[in-house]
């Protein structure tokens, strides 16, 4: 008899409730902020300074983040950052609301924003681990995964509503009072833990990259997810201009963007009735998928073909995030797990910066074919590459108990 779903368990419902609501938070504030930096500064290069304020302590601190992760109780350093965020955006807000926003005061607010992510993202793992049987860890990931794609599909909607009826400065109020009722909700729920030896932080860091270092199956597929994420930048730089110019204007872009949430949100469900042999491969293969609608935008090919592709590709992520964190909670040491989260984190958010960089300079060069073309061979390559590697190809549940 199978074991009962985590979401009949009541610390798990606590977390998956306060992760929701923060999620949906801060899937208004990307829409929220760019509008709201634009009609303060009338600037572009301002907006690109407070994204990079937000971005770059995030990828500086990451590693840090996933050493206190497994030092210290997830559960305090979840609530605690949950705290910081509420603090932040709650500023950005009230400058909002007061009608004369000061640009340091918000790039100031979503560095300390970005540098507490650092801290948070790690935690994520380690706290299901720690309130959820090994039997369930697959529908827990599976329920967090839709509770996710749930939050993209109607995050944007949100903010539209808050930024039409009452002004943009209320979706940070919403995101700051989000991760308040989080940490109150992670202050009634209590969270096994692994006691962790105490030693230097370059040995602790050393660790939790021999981790990642001695599994094939794991550093070989996040240099794969590295390179898609690299993709994806490439695809967001260069696909609104082209769906806007050559494939029927901003509807058809819109469009891709609501059938990529619509994926997302299914390709999620999917991985929640599944439970394929070979998980990792499995889910490698499936993100191959986003060298479809990166081959289809370069070919300039018809617009409901690329839409379609795109919500075919971003089911196949949606399948992937559950299926690979169940992977690597069943595989990795309880006490390292925040660490090789936090790299595997760092290698997917790096790759991203670089994408949007490149894509834009190589479309001036070349047209923007040439990097759509290139980015579709690399993405379809590393993914289906990664079936090559003997580790990827036996990984299974059954033998992946931890060390």
């Amino acid at each position: 008899m199978p074991p009962p779903h985590p979401l009949r368990s009541r610390p798990f419902q606590l977390l998956f409730a306060g992760r929701a609501l923060s999620l949906l938070g801060d899937a208004a504030i990307p829409a929220a902020l760019a509008l709201a930096v634009l009609a303060a500064t009338g600037s572009t290069s301002a907006l690109a300074l407070v994204l990079g304020c937000a971005m770059v302590p995030k990828l500086l601190l990451l590693p840090l983040g996933g050493v206190v992760g497994d030092r210290f109780n997830a559960r305090t350093v979840a609530l605690t950052t949950d705290l910081v965020r509420c603090a932040t955006q709650l500023l950005v807000g009230a400058q909002l609301l007061g009608g004369e926003p000061t640009l340091w005061v918000i790039a100031t607010a979503e560095a300390v924003g970005g540098a507490a992510s650092a801290f948070a993202m790690p935690t994520v793992s380690p706290l299901i681990t720690g309130m959820v049987p090994e039997a369930g860890l697959a529908r827990a990931n599976a329920a967090m995964a839709v509770a996710q794609s749930a939050t993209r599909l109607g995050g944007p909607a949100l903010a539209g509503l808050l930024i039409y009826t009452a002004g943009a400065g209320w979706a940070f109020v919403l995101d700051g009072v989000t991760f308040a009722v989080s940490a109150a909700l992670l202050a009634a729920v209590r969270v096994r833990r692994v006691p962790v030896e105490r030693r230097s932080l370059l040995a602790d860091l050393r660790e939790g990259w021999g981790e990642v270092r001695t599994r094939d199956w794991y550093w070989t597929s996040l240099v794969a997810h590295c390179v898609w994420n690299g993709g994806a930048a490439v695809l967001m730089t260069l696909g609104p201009a082209i769906a806007v110019r050559e494939l029927g204007g901003q509807g058809v872009w819109v469009a891709m963007l609501q059938t990529g949430a619509v994926g997302l949100l299914l390709g999620s469900l999917l991985a929640g009735r599944t439970r394929p042999r070979r998980p990792v491969l499995v889910a490698n293969l499936f993100l191959a998928t986003y060298a479809l609608p990166l081959g289809l935008l370069a070919a300039s090919a018809p617009a409901p073909l690329t839409i379609a592709s795109y919500g075919v590709a971003l089911a196949g992520l949606g399948f992937l995030s559950p299926v690979w964190d169940t992977a690597v909670q069943q595989a990795m040491p309880a006490h390292a797990l925040a660490r090789v989260t936090s790299y595997d984190w760092l290698l997917s958010l790096g790759a991203m910066p670089l994408g949007y960089a490149l894509a834009p300079v190589a479309a001036a060069a070349w047209g923007p074919e040439v990097p759509l073309t290139v980015a579709a061979f690399v993405v379809g390559a590393a993914c289906l590459a990664t079936a090559a590697v003997p580790g990827v190809r036996r990984f299974s549940p059954a033998g992946s108990g931890r060390d």
